[in-house]
């Protein structure tokens, strides 16, 4: 034959590739998302840790002292964060009664007296209100996402034959 085309298959070839999809196909989702979850919520801690800024990028307004407020104060809101997984779902987030006073922020009022009253550093303060600015701390950032995308990378890569 002067001119054509060859065709050859090779059956080893085909049981790679049948083995590659039988892997896949037990794939069991929940370690994975157990992973992700854990990382996500290591990765709020940290910025809670470290001021910011916010998964958008955002940098967090200051407060009085300078100092990265969400960690400062008290532990309440760091402390409280937490995940769950179960099957192929997943969520990681702050259980703390006020988290949600950080994360979109706040207008404080007295509620009986005529002002508020409270301390910052050794000096008493009053006021009429008080507004808390948001410091969002929940959420995948660009680099966040970029981490979990190497975990579940490397993940899919430890289950290829």
């Amino acid at each position: 034959m002067d001119f054509g085309v060859k065709i050859e298959v090779d059956k080893h070839d085909l049981a790679a590739i049948n083995a590659l999809v039988t892997g896949l196909s037990d794939f069991d989702a929940a370690p994975l998302v157990e992973e992700i979850v854990q990382l996500g919520e290591n990765q709020t801690r940290k910025r809670i840790e470290s001021g910011g800024p916010g998964p958008d990028g955002t940098k967090w307004p200051p407060n009085k002292e300078g100092t990265p407020i969400l960690f400062r104060t008290g532990r309440h809101l760091h402390d409280s964060i937490a995940s769950t997984s179960s099957g192929t779902s997943g969520e990681w987030g702050a259980a703390w009664e006020f988290a949600h006073v950080h994360q979109d922020g706040a207008v404080i009022t007295p509620k009986t007296a005529g002002r508020l009253v409270f301390m910052l550093g050794d000096k008493r303060v009053f006021a009429k209100k008080v507004t808390i600015p948001a410091r969002p701390f929940v959420g995948v950032s660009a680099e966040d996402a970029e981490e979990i995308k190497e975990l579940v990378t490397d993940y899919f890569g430890r289950l290829l034959p």
